[in-house]
């Protein structure tokens, strides 16, 4: 019996140029939702964001050696130390009165009011910045007390469970996108969404599980222009009122300078004048990177075992991207630092990408690159950017539901190939913990736990306490193992 030929491609294989691009923006419309959130959220300019999520991700990946096929997008673990420095005392005493109306209109979500003060941003910039300095230095630690250090600290136990409540804490996300809006009126309220967002997912599905080849490696594609079908049959028949395609005003996407449709994102650079408000933008964000370590490690764990699968079934050596994880965090703080130089809000690699990657088993570094590349051209063309925005949310939640639970499963595999023991009471403590606090501190506090008059991001406290319990239940381990 002939060998099943492999389908997919690894981190050094590109594909024809026409595959390519299609693979490309397959990864763009993954990222682009939740990076657009995060600006929409934070009040930053939303064009900026999505040109410095490109640029960050092709430095990341000329960084990284060319070897690395991580996304580099915008983070929600800084979203409340991003805008709760922007609104802090400090900083508003340093904004003049027409500044002070429009963070207040922001806030209040008073219409014509789509950002935040640039002088509010600049400041959230330095603390940005100087975040990145927090990954490097991981990354710079990493490489010199080895893997094998990383792994006793952070053993499959607590890098699969983490990638596990990084997925089932964004499952809400899904279901809010996925579903009718209770607040909503009209269409968006109706069950029309749940048509959509249904259409969606299992056509989606369906496309990874039946086709092959070519087409096969396309399944978030084609399955969100199934959604997008659907929606516009259901826009033909019912017209303007059942029209679930959304639009984005021209004030969210302020440039710098435009002619006609292309616009240059409206950068702007860290102020580091004020030193007092200099040290509290530091002491807000700058910790926030250490709660993203755990994460990216999951990931780079998690693109590991996939492309190792695939080059074995291919009849190749093991890539062992593990490895290169010192590079991977390296690659992540300077892809801080270049973000926070232009205006663009934190971030880190994107779940959301790898589980495009394990999905359609495109590992390509190039795919990465052009997907960089088409992002920088959206983020300078408005009608892109619209057009992309207007994809109907209930699209959006369909996929969301698939790539999240993808990004839960992969803590699993996570797991099972590294031959987790699932019956030492140790580890059934951590795995236990870890999911319980994360999973907790998501659906009860909204993501940040409250603790002695901290809030610690759910994902991070998670991680921290697994951390923690597992050094500690591995006291005398060796001794008594010998």
């Amino acid at each position: 019996m002939a060998k099943e030929k492999v389908h997919g491609y690894l981190p050094d294989e590109k594909p024809p140029v026409g595959k390519l691009l299609l693979y490309a923006l397959q990864q763009v419309i993954v990222m682009f939702p939740a990076t657009i959130t995060v600006a929409l959220i934070t009040g930053f300019q939303v064009s900026t964001t999505i040109f410095a999520s490109g640029i960050a991700t092709l430095c990341f990946i000329l960084i990284t050696g060319r070897k690395i096929p991580l996304y580099y997008g915008s983070s929600f673990a800084y979203l409340s130390a991003v805008i709760g420095l922007m609104t802090s005392e400090t900083v508003t005493k340093a904004l003049t009165a027409a500044e002070i109306t429009q963070l207040n209109g922001f806030l209040n979500g008073d219409p014509g009011f789509f950002s935040m003060p640039t002088t509010a941003v600049r400041y959230a910039q330095v603390g940005i910045v100087m975040s990145g300095l927090v990954s490097i230095a991981a990354g710079l630690l990493i490489k010199f007390v080895g893997i094998k250090a990383v792994e006793r600290i952070l053993p499959p136990t607590i890098t699969g469970s983490i990638a596990m409540i990084i997925g089932l804490t964004l499952a809400g996300n899904a279901l809010a996108d996925a579903a009718p809006n209770a607040n909503a009126t009209g269409v968006f309220a109706s069950d029309w969404v749940w048509v959509v967002s249904l259409v969606t997912l299992l056509s989606t599905i369906l496309y990874s599980r039946y086709l092959k080849g070519f087409l096969g490696q396309l399944p978030l594609l084609l399955g969100a222009a199934t959604g997008c079908l659907a929606a516009a049959i259901i826009y033909g028949v019912g017209g303007a009122e059942l029209n679930l395609f959304r639009s984005i005003s021209a004030e969210a996407i302020d440039s710098l300078w435009s002619v006609g449709p292309f616009a240059i994102p409206k950068f702007s650079l860290p102020d580091f004048s004020n030193s007092k408000i200099v040290w509290a933008s530091i002491a807000a964000i700058m910790p926030i990177a250490i709660a993203t370590i755990p994460e990216s490690t999951a990931h780079m764990y998690q693109l590991d075992i996939y492309v190792n699968d695939v080059a074995e079934k291919k009849g190749l050596k093991k890539y062992n991207l593990i490895e290169r994880l010192h590079m991977n965090l390296i690659g992540d703080g300077i892809g801080d630092m270049i973000t926070g130089l232009i205006g663009g809000p934190a971030g880190t690699n994107y779940g959301e990408n790898i589980s495009t990657m394990a999905i359609t088993k495109v590992f390509s570094v190039p795919v990465l690159m052009v997907a960089a590349v088409i992002a920088m051209v959206i983020s300078c063309f408005t009608p892109l950017i619209k057009v992309i925005y207007g994809i109907p949310l209930a699209v959006i939640g369909g996929l969301e539901i698939y790539l999240f639970g993808a990004i839960a499963a992969q803590g699993i595999a996570i797991m099972i190939d590294k031959k987790a023991d699932m019956f030492s009471a140790k580890n059934i403590a951590v795995i236990a913990t870890i999911m319980i606090v994360g999973l907790g501190g998501q659906y009860v506090y909204g993501g940040n736990i409250p603790f002695f008059g901290l809030n610690i991001p759910c994902i991070a406290g998670a991680a921290i306490f697994g951390i923690i319990l597992n050094a500690i239940l591995s006291i005398g381990e060796k001794k008594q193992a010998n």
